[in-house]
């Protein structure tokens, strides 16, 4: 699921750091800014992952013209699909059964019922 949040970015001598002001602890720092924003989608990606998998709410994101980023620093979105920093990608095996028909139709025009099965799954688990 992509998550959009705002993060502040500092800019010390050409630099960054950024600080995600609704997720306490989450930050990052990069060399550039195209780094630091890599290194900010990846922060928050890992970080909405942590409350996940710990089973802790995941906080709104705030409206991004509330807040005050202060000298030096800026504020912006940034956005991450939390889907690509899942920590356990292992497969497992499912047993399933859907119409003959249906396995048949499938089969003939070469559709892998294991990815329309995972992205039926996705899009059902993104629309919540």
């Amino acid at each position: 699921m992509t998550r959009i949040y705002p993060a502040i970015f500092h800019n010390e001598n050409g630099a960054y750091w950024i600080e995600f002001p609704d997720l306490e602890g989450c930050n990052t720092c990069g060399n550039t800014f195209e780094d630091a924003m890599r290194m900010a989608q990846e922060a928050l990606g890992l970080y909405i992952n942590g409350l996940y998998e710990n089973e802790l709410d995941i906080p709104m994101p705030s409206d991004i013209r509330t807040i005050l980023p202060g000298k030096d620093a800026f504020v912006s979105y940034v956005c991450s699909d939390d889907a690509k920093y899942r920590r356990d990608t292992r497969a497992v095996k499912k047993t399933l059964s859907i119409p003959a028909w249906l396995a048949a139709e499938a089969e003939k025009r070469n559709l892998s019922l294991s990815k329309l099965l995972q992205d039926a799954l996705l899009q059902k688990i993104e629309a919540k």
